[in-house]
């Protein structure tokens, strides 16, 4: 292991990998994560390099249409890196050592406009059929409306729960007020884990586009305030709730976006605390580096930063913008993934 990640980690971060590509999952594990996150974009990518040719051919050959076969081949690939983790999972005794698996994202597709109703069963349905049997494995569902109100359902049926493209503290305490509801619904409260992905440089993108007279010192900040803010309501919240696993938030979106802006910004001014899922380049560049972290999520920002966000953010807005983009941004990977199958369905059948 690097010392630069080693930092990171004695700092206290736990370290997950943004990808379940079979051979980055295992060469992270030695470099220090303990854990990995799924998306479509990602399954996608994995699939175009042939890679699961083979185990696609086979899946096809027992008769499943191409929507079940992307669906089977995204489950062997979690799996296979729930097995890399799985002994962290043992060693902290649930604590840490998971893989998430994101529901199906054409549930939130605009285009096919499904009642909120139907979303909301949908998420249930899939819930429970992805989590049954799966220790290690987090069950990945959107902080939408009907994402939102099917948590407490999946919570009180026992599954663990990371609660994705959440922008805002709204979101944020709507999602983890609806696990709590749930968990209290378990006989025991043993084995309830739920964490809470905010999403960081995104904000920023979204600043500099829309808010352009922002202070100069507040540009490419509020991100990292944002998560720092609902980093700190997280651990107050919990505090005295007698759950036995840490309910935490994951710092994702922690790829820089601006050349100019050093690779582990991010990974840096939120070290200390929970969880980073980092892209492979992220931790690439932190390995290959010369830097050291200390903890600095709980350290305080400045008071005119702080001050400009709360006159000029309007995080109302901001979540609109970013939920639609961020929804768009999972459900045409995955109808691209679903129509790569059937490419490769057509290519076998011409062969």
């Amino acid at each position: 292991m690097s010392d630069s990640l080693t930092s990171l980690i004695n700092a206290g971060t736990k370290l997950w990998l943004d990808s379940i590509d079979p051979e980055l999952v295992r060469a992270n594990r030695e470099l220090g994560a303990t854990g990995a996150t799924s998306n479509p974009i990602i399954v996608s990518n994995l699939i175009k390099t042939g890679r699961f040719d083979s185990e696609i051919n086979e899946l096809m050959k027992t008769g499943a249409d191409d929507n079940e076969v992307a669906w089977q081949i995204t489950d062997h690939m979690v799996k296979d890196a729930q097995t890399v983790f799985e002994k962290v999972w043992s060693e902290t005794q649930g604590n840490d050592g998971y893989v998430s698996f994101e529901l199906d994202p054409l549930i939130e597709d605009p285009e096919l406009d499904l009642p909120h109703a139907d979303r909301v069963a949908r998420y249930i349905e899939l819930g429970k059929k992805w989590s049954a049997g799966h220790t290690n494995r987090m069950i990945k569902v959107p902080a939408t409306p009907a994402g939102i109100e099917a948590l407490e359902e999946l919570a009180a049926l026992g599954a663990s729960l990371n609660v994705t493209l959440i922008f805002t503290a709204r979101q944020y305490e709507a999602a983890r007020d609806a696990c709590w509801r749930g968990a209290q619904r378990r006989d025991s409260l043993d084995h309830f884990k739920s964490v809470y992905s905010i999403f960081v440089s995104r904000i920023d993108v979204y600043t500099e586009q829309h808010l352009p007279s922002l202070q100069e010192e507040t540009q490419g900040q509020v991100g990292i305030v944002n998560a720092k803010n609902i980093w700190a309501a997280n651990q107050k919240y919990w505090s005295g709730k007698g759950c036995p696993l840490q309910q935490e938030m994951i710092f994702a979106s922690t790829g820089t976006k601006k050349p100019e802006d050093p690779k582990w910004k991010y990974v840096a001014a939120l070290a200390g605390s929970d969880i980073q899922t980092n892209p492979p380049a992220t931790n690439d560049a932190i390995a290959e580096g010369d830097v050291e972290f200390n903890r600095q999520i709980d350290l305080p920002v400045s008071e005119l930063v702080q001050q400009d966000i709360e006159a000029n953010v309007d995080f109302v807005q901001l979540e609109q913008v970013l939920m639609r983009e961020g929804i768009s941004k999972f459900s045409k990977p995955q109808q691209e993934l679903i129509a790569l199958i059937g490419e490769k369905r057509a290519a076998i059948s011409i062969s």
